[in-house]
């Protein structure tokens, strides 16, 4: 076996870990800027709103770009729930139940707040 001194590029590791940087980024912007909410428009108002912004378009564009690399993995998963007997996995159910759960506080949250 040949020996490469300088390890090749990953681009799937390049991938998921942009889209998780990013994914950790914003809840903390997002907070920030919950916490401005009532603010007048200052430059740190604004710079974390940026900050968020480019946090969400960062993570969709590389949530995006991870589904691509990863699509021959995900077609044989989504193939594989037909022959599986219950058809949802508990991993399934716990990814539903938790951004169900961010929906119902968040969502919840604002309606409370009235």
């Amino acid at each position: 076996m040949k020996q490469n001194s300088e390890a090749s590029f990953n681009a799937r590791a390049f991938v998921a870990l942009t889209a998780t940087i990013a994914g950790l980024g914003l809840p903390v912007s997002g907070y920030v800027n919950h916490l401005f909410q009532m603010d007048p428009m200052t430059i740190q108002r604004h710079a974390w709103m940026s900050a968020h912004n480019i946090l969400g378009v960062i993570l969709t564009v590389f949530a995006i770009w991870h589904a691509i690399l990863n699509r021959r993995a995900l077609f044989n998963h989504v193939k594989g729930i037909s022959t599986r007997i219950p058809f949802i996995r508990r991993e399934a159910i716990f990814a539903i139940s938790v951004v169900a759960l961010a929906l119902f506080f968040s969502v919840g949250h604002a309606l409370i707040a009235r």
